[in-house]
């Protein structure tokens, strides 16, 4: 199993998208469309990190217990790196102490869980990186794409 890593807007999902192809493998895609607090979270921002990282963490636990369970497979985005963007969140002022502290005990329980599988952990783990200005144009492009999205899905 591989699992692409990296911020928003770096290329997680097009990497993902090219190396499942080239091994002829399933690809496992970071699920942002059926969140139904990401449109909350886009408009306004406030109050929404918490049940934000709690739906991801969620799919994201999910998504690797079915990629664990196969071989070759490629992941875009998992729950080995969730607790690092929440631990951000909560830095930033966006999550609450004891809010990170429950996050914390549930994704201790998840991994506990996750030792129990036949495989443990990824093969692979590929940390991408660019400039900034390429990650804000790119991070723009997608909410745009997603408030548009979700526009569609309410008419």
């Amino acid at each position: 199993m591989i699992i692409t890593a990296g911020m928003i807007g770096v290329g997680k999902t097009t990497l993902t998208e090219k190396i499942a192809k080239h091994l002829g493998t399933k690809a496992f895609y970071e699920p942002v469309g059926d969140n139904p607090v990401l449109p909350l979270y886009y408009k306004i921002q406030i109050n929404t990190d918490f049940c934000c990282r709690f739906i991801f963490l969620n799919k994201r636990f999910a998504m690797i217990k079915k990629a664990l369970a196969d071989d070759n497979n490629i992941l875009d985005r998992s729950i080995y790196e969730d607790a690092l963007f929440t631990k951000q969140n909560n830095i930033e002022g966006n999550i609450s102490d004891t809010e990170f502290k429950i996050y914390l005990q549930l994704i201790d329980n998840m991994m506990n869980e996750l030792k129990s599988l036949p495989k443990k952990s990824p093969d692979l783990m590929i940390y991408l990186e660019t400039d900034f200005e390429t990650i804000l144009k790119r991070i723009k492009k997608n909410v745009v794409e997603t408030m548009n999205n979700l526009k569609m899905t309410l008419n």
